[in-house]
């Protein structure tokens, strides 16, 4: 089956879950996760079996290997990212590729939970509902950047980097909508420890936690969200593209990939896990 976004092809990836709960000796419950191994062709799946916990949250990175992770627009994971100590971590110094990188399934109705740490003065973040899209007004092959298609949950050292004291009200600090609403209360530990997120989608509804606290919400596809969008970096006459993407994001089926970003820093990211609503 496939989808089109801006006269590319998408793959459609199909996903089904058991998360019964497990009887005492039995073994743990498994989710069957259909990724695509390339943006371009739906041929090319890779079908994983991920455990599934007592709450129902499906395990996306197992802490050691890059099973259904690629880089966005790729097939393979790039080298600057590692697994070091249970955790994705992007080495800013190490030599090779860098890019941002996904892991390659949709989902739509969905609670992403994770822990991350940053190193000093670093900036890096956390996309939802996003999409591979071609840039047509650029080489071939080439995609737009996926900060352009997915809201973004921000991940920064507020005390060192410059991003903190940018923007409106501190909607540039960690955990805020990039560039659109602030995380309030600000709660996040400093660069070197770790800090715990949570974001839920549920039809248009969108709230952020860090460390455990409901720090903003949101809703979707609204004459509010269009208005944010143009108050915003993403306005329709500073950025047309973006405006339009991020308008609609999620496409036609409301569904989109998880992402990581590399803003060339170090960062860690561990107990990355989801949960379909």
């Amino acid at each position: 089956m496939k989808r089109i976004f801006l006269f590319v092809a998408v793959v459609a990836v199909a996903m089904s879950a058991t998360a019964q709960k497990a009887k005492k000796g039995a073994k743990q419950p498994m989710a069957t996760v259909v990724c695509s191994q390339g943006f371009q062709g739906p041929e090319l799946w890779n079908r994983l079996e991920l455990p599934v916990d007592k709450n129902g949250f499906i395990t996306l990175f197992d802490g050691q290997t890059f099973a259904g992770w690629r880089g966005y627009g790729k097939s393979y994971m790039p080298s600057k990212w590692k697994v070091q100590d249970g955790a994705i971590y992007f080495d800013s110094k190490a030599k090779g590729e860098g890019g941002d990188i996904i892991f390659a399934h949709k989902f739509q109705n969905f609670e992403l939970e994770m822990e991350w740490k940053i190193s000093e003065g670093g900036n890096s973040g956390i996309f939802y509902l996003a999409q591979e899209v071609a840039d047509n007004s650029n080489k071939k092959g080439s995609l737009e950047p996926i900060y352009i298609s997915a809201p973004e949950c921000q991940v920064l050292d507020n005390e060192r980097h410059p991003d903190a004291k940018l923007g409106v009200d501190g909607n540039r600090m960690s955990s805020s909508l990039y560039d659109m609403i602030p995380a309030k209360p600000q709660n996040a530990k400093p660069a070197g420890q770790w800090n715990k997120v949570r974001i839920r989608v549920k039809d248009g509804h969108v709230q952020h936690f860090q460390n455990d606290v409901e720090v903003l919400s949101y809703d979707l596809w609204t004459p509010e969200w269009t208005a944010m969008l143009q108050a915003s970096k993403f306005s329709e006459k500073s950025w047309p593209v973006a405006f339009d993407l991020l308008n609609e994001c999620g496409g036609p089926n409301r569904e989109g990939l998880i992402g990581m970003q590399d803003h060339g820093d170090d960062v860690w990211y561990r107990n990355i896990k989801i949960k379909e609503l």
